[in-house]
């Protein structure tokens, strides 16, 4: 088999959830899982997976509730704790240890979380814009901007959110993309994203349901009392950030103050791409990893 060709498989773990894979590269190489975000599905890897298949052996999972991947309806399922119970049970099925963790948007939210929980199973860590917890706390909080920016994520916890998102061929979907210029969404891709929302949405909306980090709607809200004690939230593994600067939902001051919580944080800005630059420049990610596996 050439090294580049994208398998498909299921990965039964030991407690109870299966994860629909996407891999490339020989079993047994050294180890790199790439996670994706919201409403996204693996597929998003696939040239990255094809590019690092002759030295490494590339997984790429469906997290819970996306795709093929297994969907509890219960919104508690899709707690932090349990996201991250999924990708450590994973990485321990590939050999107990990752070269890298690759992560972007939700699969970010999952991947701060191990690395800080467990840096045992990871040798390094590289983020595509997706915040870490402490500072996104604080912008969600405090910053007008970040509440504005963040406003969808209310919507998503709606009870009929995935019913509106599914109406006319996904028409509330396709403006995450289009807002911040797609011309990289061709009508297959679009058709690869149908496939996958096609499975359900209602295991995406509940990462939102779930998680206490969203913009308040009132004085009352858990995320004024919300405390991140800095020891529970620091990465000490070498971390390379890469963050597209025109990205809408996740502006730059999500930046500021990150070197408290990730003392050895090596970041790449990128002008003008926005939040879906895996899509936008997969050249770009690619070699940033390169240098990120290199350091």
């Amino acid at each position: 088999m050439n090294p580049g060709t994208i398998e498909t498989f299921d990965l039964a773990l030991p407690h109870g959830i299966t994860l629909s894979c996407r891999a490339a590269g020989a079993p047994g190489a050294p180890l790199l899982v790439f996670l994706h975000g919201f409403p996204e599905g693996a597929f998003v890897w696939d040239e990255l997976l094809a590019h690092f298949a002759p030295h490494y052996r590339c997984i790429a999972p469906n997290l819970r509730g996306f795709e093929r991947s297994s969907s509890p309806v219960e919104v508690e399922a899709y707690r932090a704790k349990h996201l991250v119970a999924d990708i450590r049970a994973l990485i321990a099925a590939q050999g107990g240890r990752a070269a890298a963790l690759v992560a972007h948007d939700w699969g970010g939210a999952v991947a701060w979380s191990l690395a800080a929980q467990h840096p045992e199973l990871l040798e390094r860590l590289v983020i595509v814009n997706s915040p870490h917890p402490a500072p996104f706390l604080r912008e969600l909080r405090d910053s007008p901007a970040q509440q504005a920016a963040s406003a969808y994520m209310n919507f998503l916890c709606r009870p009929d959110a995935e019913a509106l998102l599914a109406a006319d061929d996904f028409a509330r979907l396709w403006p995450f993309f289009e807002m911040m210029g797609a011309s990289w969404l061709t009508e297959s891709v679009r058709e690869r994203y149908r496939a996958v929302w096609r499975h359900g949405l209602t295991g995406a909306c509940n990462y939102y349901r779930a998680s206490p980090l969203r913009p308040p709607t009132g004085p009352g809200d858990a995320i004024h009392s919300l405390q991140l004690p800095a020891a529970t939230v620091t990465v000490r593994l070498p971390t390379h950030v890469v963050w597209a600067e025109a990205d809408i939902a996740l502006p730059p001051a999500l930046l500021d103050g990150l070197e408290a919580f990730v003392p050895q944080l090596t970041l790449t800005r990128v002008p003008g791409a926005t939040h879906w630059i895996v899509h936008e420049r997969p050249a770009l990610v690619a070699a940033e990893i390169e240098r990120a596996l290199a350091a």
